[in-house]
């Protein structure tokens, strides 16, 4: 059965989405989302697309949708995770009393570019509680500095649901990589040594730290050695050349340039303006 897609915007009084705005999605430029947002939706909603120019998903919290695509119709049950590639017709719509969803729009970029020669499809059982829980961050904190701790979170479970399981090994040897440096935070880790501890060249290390971290991979190697000073400094009576020294830092002024960079402060600042406050 052939059924006929056309463009619709069908929405009713009761339902409540919630888009994540311009701003937000500026921050997580490096995730290539251009459009994203949380829906609790009743009544009236159908949306359809004619051959849209950005992958789509739509993640089922709760209740049951249907996928219209030009040859299928399919349910969109709880913990099911509809994509929909670039100009693949589609329409989607309430199915029951209640649809609670998650959805994005990934722009069509070479990271994604996998998915524009797959077909639509619905994978089940997907447990993305914690992406639901991310983008709700994202829409309500109006920190900024505060929305940035969610952005691994939303690259990691993106990644596992799009790339399957090449991307989960790569994940984990990424994630086995950088537990070893915090072991042994007071080796020499250039590039050449992170690269031969993952038989990874530079660029493509380089590729996958910005995808999976959002950092480079000397951007995130500095963050951890800055995250245990930081502890070093509030915990102990270290010196701060003891603790530079302790994190990976042969001199003191390049541990202290790094740490301004990161944190805002000198480290003795931070220890100063951190122990005052708990006084």
């Amino acid at each position: 059965m052939t059924h006929h897609i056309k463009d619709i915007l069908d929405i009713g009084p009761n339902c409540y989405e919630r888009f994540i705005d311009s701003e937000v999605l500026a921050e997580i430029k490096p995730l290539e989302i251009t459009l994203a947002g949380c829906s609790n939706l009743s009544g009236r909603y159908s949306v359809g697309r004619t051959a849209p120019l950005e992958h789509t998903l739509f993640y089922t919290i709760k209740g049951q949708g249907k996928l219209t695509t030009i040859d299928k119709e399919i349910p969109l049950l709880t913990n099911t995770l509809a994509i929909l590639p670039t100009k693949q017709s589609f329409e989607v719509s309430i199915d029951a009393d209640q649809w609670d969803i998650i959805w994005l729009n990934l722009a069509n970029t070479k990271r994604w570019q996998h998915l524009t020669t797959e077909p639509a499809r619905v994978i089940n059982n997907q447990k993305l509680e914690p992406l639901h829980f991310a983008m709700e961050i994202l829409y309500s904190e109006p920190d900024a500095t505060m929305r940035q701790g969610v952005f691994p979170l939303i690259s990691h479970y993106l990644n596992a649901a799009l790339l399957g399981n090449n991307q989960n090994k790569t994940n984990t040897r990424l994630h086995n990589l950088f537990q070893d440096i915090e072991k042994r935070l007071q080796f020499d880790w250039t590039i050449e040594a992170m690269c031969d501890q993952v038989h990874y060249s530079p660029p493509h290390l380089h590729r996958l730290c910005q995808s999976q971290y959002g950092k480079s991979p000397i951007q995130k190697l500095i963050y951890i050695r800055v995250e245990r000073a930081k502890s070093l400094l509030l915990n102990t009576s270290w010196s701060v050349q003891h603790i530079a020294s302790y994190v990976g830092y042969t001199s003191i002024f390049n541990f202290s340039k790094s740490f301004k960079k990161v944190v805002g402060v000198s480290p003795s600042e931070f220890r100063l303006s951190n122990t005052s406050q708990h006084k």
